[in-house]
């Protein structure tokens, strides 16, 4: 009988013990393609002396999201010196601000805030994502050395001497993207030694000739330590463009689906631009594009709400807010 005892009771302190003899990891999970849904503030900047309040209505919209600029490379009207512009395209008029000023100064409380609180799972909380207007050599060292003076906020990855085998990213509060080119990779990657950090991560090269080919035929090579995102024209989903799409239709969203899968098992972020519904009135008071403009709020929205259901990384748009609005409701 005592022999019964002592078994019945080690049996119920194990039952009580053994749930905290492994402990549950609470580190974040690993930042990879398919665990989120951002949105990707198009053209965040402003455009000469107009709408210099873009980057404050993206990040109204909260975070974790993406930020878009464009950087030029040109003479500044004010200092005479040639210098990164964030800026459409040229030529400058003197009112176009810098990277320095204009993003990082900006976020600068929302980055030193989340080092100070650490990662809760959110990070990286912004997404830089840089389109360059042009590519001196001189304009991407430029860029390189501003990077450099905010590594400590930049998810980054080692670089190693095999480019193929892609390393655990560091994950800070900021992501930077940038474009395709083999000009870029020189600078941000090539001419980066072997031990040093990888700052920015570029995306992989897009056959643009027939928007309708299978994803293969699309972007035919994988992820690497480098090369890490998908950046496409929605033409690849809907060929003749957003103004003249029509109905969404089951084959549409089959065709998306296609691509993010495709994406992401080849360890790639994808992300579409630009994803628009307004009316003219709208596009010509706050300096959208036409071209990117589906027409309706409606037309959108169901495009919205696809992208997010089967997990694009990034949806690029012009309407921060609304679009921020959706995928919070959706989360």
């Amino acid at each position: 009988m005592r022999i019964r005892f002592l078994w019945i009771l080690a049996l119920s302190l194990s039952l009580f013990v053994l749930p905290s003899a492994t402990p549950l990891d609470s580190s974040p999970a690993p930042l990879r393609p398919g665990t989120r849904v951002l949105l990707d503030a198009h053209n965040c900047y402003p455009y000469y002396e107009w709408w210099f309040d873009r980057i404050e209505r993206a990040l109204s919209a909260g975070t974790p999201l993406a930020i878009e600029q464009d950087l030029l490379w040109a003479k500044d009207p004010r200092t005479g010196a040639m210098t990164s512009l964030v800026s459409h395209g040229a030529p400058p008029t003197g009112t176009e601000p810098g990277m320095r000023e204009y993003f990082f100064e900006r976020v600068r409380p929302i980055v030193e805030k989340a080092l100070h609180e650490g990662n809760h799972g959110d990070w990286p909380l912004i997404t830089l994502n840089l389109d360059l207007k042009s590519e001196e050599p001189e304009h991407l060292a430029a860029i390189w050395r501003l990077l450099a003076e905010y590594q400590d906020w930049l998810t980054t990855a080692p670089r190693t001497g095999t480019i193929d085998r892609m390393e655990t990213l560091e994950v800070r509060p900021v992501l930077v993207l940038t474009g395709e080119s083999e000009e870029q990779k020189a600078v941000f990657y090539d001419h980066v030694a072997e031990g040093g950090k990888l700052l920015v991560f570029g995306a992989v090269r897009t056959n643009t000739r027939d928007p309708s080919a299978p994803p293969q035929g699309l972007a035919p090579s994988p992820a690497d330590n480098y090369h890490r995102w998908w950046n496409n024209s929605w033409r690849v989903v809907e060929p003749e463009g957003q103004s003249k799409a029509g109905d969404w239709t089951v084959e549409k969203e089959s065709r998306l689906s296609q691509l993010v899968r495709y994406a992401h098992s080849h360890n790639l972020w994808i992300r579409f631009y630009t994803l628009d519904g307004a009316t003219k009135q709208e596009l010509s008071c706050n300096g959208w594009f036409g071209s990117y403009n589906f027409g309706s709020r409606e037309a959108v929205r169901k495009r919205w709400e696809a992208a997010a259901k089967v997990g694009v990384d990034y949806i690029a748009s012009d309407q921060y807010e609304e679009l921020g609005a959706l995928l919070k409701s959706l989360r």
